[in-house]
């Protein structure tokens, strides 16, 4: 199997894991909120640690806790996937994975303008057209159906300044990773300590759900592995139409397997969402495509 190819495999498996997460959400959906995050900080970095150690990416590691600019972004970065998660599994949990995959139908448009606001990069004229066409779909959503799609938003903000911030962020996958699950684990671990205190924490009274909160480790780390795996073969163009296939299957969960609302005002948000969403792939097509020969 060439690299192209592997690269490709690696990337479809690490979209089709985060396009089923809603899945495992559902399973341990009996216990807050707030303590599967907490479970998927603690167990994340235990995960995190052992790759860190048969990938020999030790030094890497401490020379990033050496460097307290890196400490003090990874620790925006860290709190910004944090709040990312804990709203993304509130909204599984409480019947909203339809509005959480507008949110990450929102995101790539999102993050081509903070580029051009942070970064100064300039926008492309069908670029311009899709985040219009986007800003069109979010107040379509907001006038028909009568309220803010404030999950959504909250999504596709928190994970396009993350992605902003970890653009310019000199840090390994796995290490940035690993430093950013550090940071937050004494939060993680202090809260979880506190249910415990209080006798509301969901750990040790159901077999079933004690063994299923520590895969939450597994399914964080995994798919950013095979995604920075897969990224590094691939051009950007077939990184960014793929994608789509994570929201794209927390949408069908949500409607054929969840059974959430989906009435026609939805229907046409998503739609204009999409629309806007063609002509962005279009445009990365294009101007990935090297140019004929004469």
């Amino acid at each position: 199997m060439d690299e192209a190819r592997r690269g490709t495999v690696a990337a479809l498996a690490a979209f089709i894991i985060w396009g089923l997460a809603p899945l495992y959400f559902k399973a341990v959906g009996s216990v807050p909120a707030d303590q599967i995050v907490a479970h998927r900080v603690v167990w994340s970095v235990v995960f995190l640690a052992l790759l860190v150690g048969l990938t020999r990416q030790a030094p890497a590691l401490r020379r990033v806790f050496s460097d307290r600019r890196l400490l003090g972004v990874l620790l925006v970065t860290a709190l910004l996937t944090g709040s990312n998660w804990l709203v993304f599994v509130w909204a599984v949990t409480h019947e909203r994975v339809l509005e959480g995959s507008l949110g990450y139908f929102i995101n790539p448009l999102l993050s081509v303008l903070l580029g051009r606001i942070f970064l100064g990069e300039r926008l492309r004229p069908l670029q311009r057209l899709a985040v219009a066409i986007a800003a069109v779909g979010v107040a379509w959503r907001v006038a028909a159906v009568g309220s803010i799609p404030w999950i959504a938003l909250f999504l596709a903000l928190t994970f396009g300044f993350y992605g902003l911030l970890r653009k310019r962020t000199p840090v390994d996958a796995i290490v940035g990773l690993c430093v950013e699950t550090v940071l937050v684990l004494p939060l993680a671990a202090g809260w979880l300590a506190w249910q415990a205190h209080t006798g509301e924490l969901h750990w040790g009274q159901d077999l079933h759900i004690d063994l299923l909160l520590p895969v939450a480790g597994v399914l964080t780390a995994t798919p950013l592995m095979l995604f920075a795996f897969g990224a590094r073969r691939l051009p950007l163009a077939t990184i960014g139409f793929l994608q789509y296939l994570a929201p794209s299957l927390n949408f069908l969960l949500a409607i054929f397997v969840f059974h959430e609302p989906f009435d026609a005002a939805r229907l046409t948000g998503f739609v204009i969402i999409w629309c806007a969403l063609a002509l962005y792939t279009a445009d990365m097509l294009r101007v990935s495509r090297p140019p004929s020969r004469a």
